[in-house]
């Protein structure tokens, strides 16, 4: 299985939290609070039509992350 970060995913494509960036300590936060704890799966379901934002499917609920935020967030991309 291949690691890359949230932006990276196609649409479709699923994926596993590995963990969230320490850069900015409160948006780690924000993340964790949203449910993008290392262990989760998600699905990217959409990106706009610009590329920004992207929609995520996260324990049966959609999130919408900015693409720049999304790099944060370390992934294992599951096949």
């Amino acid at each position: 299985m291949d690691t890359a970060t949230l932006q990276d995913l196609s649409v479709g494509q699923r994926a596993t939290v590995l963990a969230i960036s320490n850069d900015n300590p409160a948006y780690r936060r924000q993340l964790l609070a949203m449910g993008l704890i290392p262990g989760t799966s998600l699905t990217l379901v959409r990106v706009a039509p610009l590329g920004d934002p992207m929609e995520l499917e996260v324990r049966g609920f959609k999130l919408s992350l900015r693409r720049a935020e999304a790099k944060a967030v370390k992934v294992e991309v599951n096949s």
